[in-house]
């Protein structure tokens, strides 16, 4: 059993395709950006804030493998993709060498991100829960015809700024956006997003800190 690192995961060839594929796979039914920008920015901010809330380093490599990976599963189909994910996860890295114990921390993470089906049950899970559904912004949007939006393209291009902040003193992690009223009023952003909402304040109150949302400088959690 070995170390398994996220330079060795993220320079992984097979595990690159299956993102690749996963990717063109949600573009071609409409959906936003799920590549390598996605899965980054995850990485970066699930073990960053794991390691401010108070988590090892080893836990926060863990999280930067398993936010890199989480969306894997799409490659197989959306739907079920966190469970088909985590069992792809769980072959890769076995076959990696990665030691049970923490092979259990990521495949629960991974199989536990998607909001119809997660919950907070490990750091490691909640912080990807965090990473993942606070990346809002309007690069994810793909669509070149605004007039063919969907909800789900107006809300992420509507969101002209996107700032997200973990404040360990006063013990809250704040999405802070700025929404072009003109092209979604912020009702749809609640229509498309309250269930991912609810989750990130279960996932940190996991770590007892209070998730807040703020559009437009109003306080709506």
């Amino acid at each position: 059993m070995s170390k398994v690192t996220f330079a060795e995961i993220k320079h992984c060839e097979e595990i690159s395709t299956y993102i690749r594929q996963a990717d063109i796979s949600l573009k071609s039914m409409g959906y936003t950006e799920h590549s390598f920008a996605h899965v980054t920015r995850c990485a970066e901010f699930a073990s960053s804030w794991l390691l401010q809330l108070g988590g090892t380093e080893r836990e926060a490599e863990l999280a930067r493998i398993a936010a890199y990976m989480h969306d894997i599963g799409n490659v197989v189909n959306r739907h079920g993709h966190a469970q088909s994910g985590a069992l792809m996860a769980f072959r890769l890295l076995e076959k990696k060498g990665m030691p049970p114990e923490e092979l259990a921390v990521v495949v629960t993470a991974i199989g536990n991100h998607d909001e119809s089906s997660a919950y907070p049950v490990n750091a490691v899970a909640a912080a990807v829960i965090l990473a993942d559904k606070t990346d809002v912004r309007r690069t994810r949007v793909r669509n070149d015809d605004i007039a063919a939006f969907d909800i789900h393209d107006r809300v992420n291009y509507a969101v002209t700024r996107a700032d997200t902040a973990l404040d360990m003193e006063a013990r809250t992690l704040t999405l802070d956006l700025d929404v072009d009223t003109e092209i979604c009023p912020v009702m749809d952003y609640f229509e498309i997003f309250l269930n991912r909402m609810l989750l990130c304040r279960r996932a940190a109150a996991f770590f007892d800190v209070r998730f807040r949302l703020i559009i437009n400088g109003s306080v709506l959690m």
